[in-house]
């Protein structure tokens, strides 16, 4: 659930939103190539909202799923936290692998919908948001941490 969910935030705003705000993280020269440009149709940026919002939900459904599942099982503290930290960090893998090697690097995802950058999206790229990466990894750990602690408070009030 949330791989597909961080498919469709990037799907929703690089297809349909298509404001340089998402692409924050993005190379430098890929934002320079990139135009600031109004809708690509009609209704594009309402068709880019709706995925946008789905894929919040679906990231709040995997969440409330997770922990449903976790209080239900009676998790301990290093169970919750193991298992928050693995689905982060799975998810960043699946960033660095899937949206960085493959579809900036290797595939024509981003040109198809930004044709200004054919010639410019090349294997060279990838690695180009490796200390937001790295960034990403570090914070994981307390906010994993602290949501474990949350999810305690949540067993401790399901016993009683």
């Amino acid at each position: 659930m949330i791989m597909a969910a961080y498919f469709l935030v990037l799907y929703g705003g690089a297809g349909f939103i298509q404001d340089k705000r998402f692409f924050s993280s993005a190379p430098k020269e890929n934002l320079d190539a990139i135009p600031d440009r109004k809708e690509r149709f009609p209704g594009a940026h309402i068709i880019g909202w709706i995925i946008e919002v789905t894929a919040i939900l679906i990231f709040i459904g995997a969440a409330v799923l997770c922990v449903w599942d976790e209080v239900k099982n009676d998790f301990a503290y290093l169970q919750f936290l193991v298992r928050f930290l693995v689905m982060l960090y799975c998810m960043e893998i699946y960033d660095i692998l899937f949206f960085d090697w493959f579809l900036l690097c290797r595939s024509n995802f981003f040109p198809h919908f930004y044709p200004e950058l054919k010639g410019v999206v090349r294997p060279h790229m990838f690695g180009c948001n490796k200390k937001t990466h790295i960034i990403h990894f570090a914070l994981y750990i307390p906010a994993c941490a602290a949501a474990a602690g949350i999810c305690m408070l949540f067993r401790s009030a399901d016993r009683q």
